[in-house]
């Protein structure tokens, strides 16, 4: 520890704040490391901290895309840069030399081994962290510190973040090749790179694929992705456990379970009866914040492809949705929000288009989405939308008329479309809907 290290702590650092309230994220380190950090610093140096994890995570996912990969391997490294930053400045604040360096930090380098990603690559996004984090440190001393201590401050800074990333290297590299042999000598990395293969269309010698895979690949397939958010533990082994639950309810005897990150599963099961069995209400019980999208039943090698694809795009549509209280979601349940919402700027567009002011993400309009939904599904029985909705048929009546008043069309007009219309918002909801500020609107197009 050099000399300026034991220098007096750098007091403007609990005057740090976010520099803009309204892109505040929620913490992605465990409620351990944040109240720890809370007590020694206060709410808001903490706040900044969470702020400056979140922003040195996107600037390393733009210099190194290798690192990135999407919404979960985000939230993975920033958990590791968010660490950092509050490790750097707790030895800010009070310097002292058994500090333990954050496991959180070292989640990320353990993911970055099982993708296969270069050391290379996670030694580069350690060093854009290491300048990033240098500026912003250095402009938040510029600006809070006084005049007269800057210069010390400047030189406290700069040191101890070369001694913490020349350790944090060291330490990187250690588990990042530890967690590199695991994974080879677990027989993962074959089965990993056998799945892949098949699922890049590439060719393979089936008969010796399923032998490697222990798992029958001429059958049926159903396909699950599994993921879990908001985790700062490595969540992979509670997800396989839960991934392999619920498939097995659903009446596939054959699994092939595949952990792909710290907190991602993709797996298949060979289900026994046609649909699926579904699960009863209470039957299956996921671990807290996982969810779980699955594929259509399909034959076959190819089969085992396309349901991973049809899963990924449920996948893709439980995002899009993430305050669904659903944990589990079908392909074919969400078939059509999903073809059509490759292109979201698009699919809002065209929602805007055919519900006109009836497009507007509130409540009300809400009710009078889905009472129209229903009334249009069961060929416009007012009837049967009311046992459905558990209103009375008058009510019914009232709404369908107030929806096509906000409409400013006749139902008959563009059929097809407003009922893909209504669907994708029934579907995906806010992430397609106009939001309450905006919700005045001319009509529809003609």
């Amino acid at each position: 520890m050099t000399a300026h290290h034991a220098s007096a702590p750098a007091g403007w650092i609990h005057r740090l704040t976010p520099a803009y309230a309204d892109a505040l994220h929620a913490p992605a380190s465990s409620a351990r490391t944040v109240t720890d950090a809370t007590d020694r610093l206060g709410p808001q140096p903490v706040a900044w901290a969470v702020a400056v994890g979140h922003e040195l995570a996107r600037v390393i996912t733009r210099e190194v895309p290798e690192l990135g990969g999407g919404a979960d391997p985000f939230e993975t490294l920033r958990m590791g840069t968010e660490a950092a930053t509050l490790h750097t400045l707790l030895l800010l604040a009070a310097p002292v030399s058994d500090r333990a360096m954050p496991e959180e930090s070292l989640m990320g380098d353990r993911e970055f081994a099982r993708r296969r990603i270069g050391l290379d690559k996670v030694l580069r996004g350690i060093r854009v962290a290491h300048a990033a984090l240098a500026d912003a440190l250095m402009s938040a001393c510029q600006e809070l510190a006084p005049p007269s201590e800057r210069a010390e401050q400047f030189r406290r800074i700069s040191e101890l973040l070369f001694d913490f990333v020349d350790k944090f290297s060291s330490r990187m590299t250690a588990e990042y090749l530890a967690e590199h042999d695991r994974w080879l000598a677990s027989g993962a990395a074959a089965r990993e790179e056998t799945v892949r293969t098949i699922l890049d269309g590439r060719p393979v010698r089936q008969a010796g694929a399923s032998d490697l895979l222990g798992y029958r690949l001429e059958g049926r397939h159903l396909a699950l992705i599994a993921w879990c958010s908001g985790q700062a533990d490595d969540a992979s082994a509670e997800l396989q456990r839960a991934t392999t639950e619920l498939l097995h309810l659903r009446g596939c005897a054959s699994t092939l379970v595949l952990p792909t990150g710290r907190s991602t599963v993709w797996a298949w099961g060979e289900p026994q009866a046609m649909p699926p069995v579904a699960s009863g209400p209470g039957e299956f019980q996921p671990p807290r914040g996982a969810r779980f999208a699955c594929g259509s039943v399909r034959h076959g090698l190819t089969g085992f492809r396309q349901s991973h694809q049809d899963a990924l795009h449920a996948a893709r549509v439980m995002r899009l949705r993430p305050h669904d209280a659903s944990p589990v979601v079908d392909y074919p349940d969400v078939e059509l929000a999903a073809l059509t919402s490759t292109d979201l700027p698009a699919l809002r567009r065209f929602v805007s288009d055919q519900l006109g002011a009836l497009a507007a993400d509130t409540r009300p309009t809400d009710q009078l989405r889905r009472t129209l939904r229903l009334y249009l599904r069961n060929e416009r029985s007012l009837t049967a939308a009311a046992a459905q909705l558990h209103v009375a048929r008058n009510t019914v009546t009232y709404r369908v008329k107030r929806a096509q008043e906000l409409l400013g069309h006749d139902l008959t007009d563009r059929l097809p479309e407003l009922m893909t219309a209504l669907e994708a918002a029934h579907t995906l909801g806010s992430a397609v809907l106009r939001p309450t500020e905006n919700a005045s609107h001319g009509g529809p197009r003609s």
